[in-house]
């Protein structure tokens, strides 16, 4: 199939998308800055790197993209089975999901994961989306999904594997999936949700998941019975709190901070909500999480305006991932969910992850500029 060469006017570029995602970058190279004062120069190269590759990529026609998603699709399963056989990765709590290039630089496959099996989701979908509902198309798309996802589980990566599952889920339903079939979904996973608890429980039976893993679901459930699972979520929580509502500020010298005292490991990652509430306070807090959801409204309102069904479905995919994974990890910071490691778009620190949202904003910010014609 051949496609045809765009031409994109000025007009149509959605400098809101631009301005927004640069506001949540600068916001969270502050934070990282803050607590991780050696990062500096990585990070601002990481940043001004992946704002240049956003507009590239915006300026790239998406269907040309899509045309080659099996290529993506199969350079996805060889790097994620490169990270299962070879062990070229970074070890930690006995997963391998890192190739590690140098000391300070290395690449999650999983983050790329993300972006090609939307590509991926949406093709599939836009060709067989009129036989959605049928035995033998779920079958297939299930099949499709199930081995990167499985890859990604089997490093064990649990928390990507159900970020990108549900994110999925979402493009499906936008796509057209029946609400039976949803509902009989619904009343099979409630009990094996229940089955599933009791089952991790039960110490002399093989477990499919991590000592860790289990403690980390257990030890939200059940405190401290499970040793000190939630010990990183409970200093969290006291960050937060400390900030009240404006915060103790950036670099503040004078007075006590959770960073000094060192009381959350990797603090500029996964608990980086943390910092900022500690040292943004409420106010700050909220400011961030009123650019992440407003990032996510400019993605359904590109959603809404693309001119064919691939486009919807990439605008959808990116406005899911973005609001899961914040949803996630504030959630995580916060305690409301079980500690698990899920980056928060575009403030925590990581290059992988930074790149690829990036990435995936480049194709938002192409669907719009081919949107409908009103």
């Amino acid at each position: 199939m051949e496609i045809e060469e765009k031409k994109y006017k000025l007009i149509n570029y959605n400098f809101k998308l631009v301005i927004l995602v640069i506001a949540a970058m600068i916001m969270g190279s502050i934070i990282i800055i803050s607590v991780e004062p050696e990062q500096k120069n990585k990070q601002i190269l990481g940043v001004c790197a992946c704002i240049i590759g956003m507009i590239v990529v915006s300026l790239i026609d998406y269907q040309f993209i899509c045309k080659y998603y099996m290529v993506l699709y199969a350079l996805n399963i060889v790097v994620l089975l490169l990270i299962l056989v070879i062990g070229a990765g970074s070890d930690a709590h006995g997963a391998d999901r890192w190739f590690v290039i140098s000391d300070s630089f290395t690449i999650q496959p999983s983050e790329f994961s993300k972006i090609i099996l939307i590509i991926c989701t949406a093709v599939f979908l836009d060709k067989y989306g009129e036989t959605l509902n049928t035995v033998k198309t779920l079958a297939k798309l299930a099949l499709f999904l199930a081995i990167p996802i499985g890859l990604i589980f089997a490093e064990p990566d649990l928390s990507t594997s159900i970020c990108i599952f549900a994110v999925l889920f979402v493009i499906i339903f936008v796509a057209g999936l029946s609400l039976k079939i949803i509902g009989v979904a619904v009343l099979i996973l409630v009990p094996c949700a229940g089955g599933f608890l009791w089952y991790i429980r039960q110490d002399k039976l093989p477990q499919f998941l991590n000592q860790y893993q289990i403690n980390r679901i257990l030890g939200h459930l059940y405190g401290s019975e499970y040793g000190s699972s939630t010990d990183q979520q409970d200093n969290s929580v006291m960050a937060i709190g400390s900030g009240q509502l404006s915060g103790k500020g950036i670099n503040n010298s004078t007075v006590a901070t959770v960073k000094d005292t060192k009381l959350i490991s990797e603090q500029q990652t996964d608990f980086i909500f943390s910092a900022v509430g500690e040292e943004l306070g409420f106010i700050g807090s909220v400011i961030i999480i009123a650019i992440l959801a407003l990032i996510v409204l400019q993605c359904i309102k590109v959603a809404s305006r693309a001119d064919n069904k691939k486009g919807v479905y990439i605008a959808t995919g990116m406005a899911s991932l973005i609001a899961l994974q914040t949803f996630i990890n504030i959630g995580v910071a916060t305690s409301l969910l079980p500690n698990t490691g899920l980056p928060l778009p575009f403030i925590s620190y990581g290059l992988s992850s930074l790149v690829s949202v990036c990435a995936g904003m480049g194709l938002v910010l192409n669907v719009n500029l081919q949107k409908k014609k009103y």
